[in-house]
């Protein structure tokens, strides 16, 4: 039986990437919201994780994102790639290796204007902000293929 539940997923994350349809796990959510409901513009303007509420919510690529405030929210529906995080909210360094590694809201940085979260002091210090340019470049690289390849899959392989 779990043979057969790896290769259905296997086979659905294959389905999914050929035919561009809504990536399995492309965002990292916890609870009901991407990035456990953190206000993705705040890091932005506010500059530290603040958590946002259901009352301030929108829809974006199919994921629920929950803001701190009216205007908040306002900015991300005039411009949502302006403040998604990079790799759906998944760690920096775990895109970088390949994988889809849930995040801590506060080991986060801005560069070049786009968000980037960790998963673990270790990933940010240690990886993501020793050597920034190369996990970015490596990230990218990886997410092209691992968006649309479940969590399970990744850990699997």
């Amino acid at each position: 039986m779990r043979k057969f539940v790896k290769v259905s997923a296997i086979s659905l994350a294959v389905m999914l990437s050929a035919t561009g349809a809504m990536a399995v796990d492309e965002h990292y959510i916890e609870g009901d919201a991407v990035v456990g409901g953190y206000d993705v513009v705040a890091y932005h303007t506010v500059g530290k994780p603040t958590q946002g509420s259901a009352e301030f919510s929108a829809e974006y690529q199919g994921a629920t994102w929950h803001f701190a405030s009216a205007e908040n929210l306002e900015m991300f529906t005039a411009d949502p790639a302006k403040y998604a995080p990079a790799y759906g909210g998944w760690c920096s360094a775990g895109a970088s290796k390949g994988k889809k590694v849930p995040t801590m809201p506060d080991l986060w940085a801005i560069v070049d204007g786009q968000l980037y979260l960790n998963s673990s002091p270790a990933a940010h210090n240690d990886l993501f902000l020793a050597d920034t340019e190369t996990v970015i470049r490596k990230g990218e690289t990886n997410w092209k293929t691992i968006f649309a390849t479940s969590r399970e899959v990744l850990l699997a392989n």
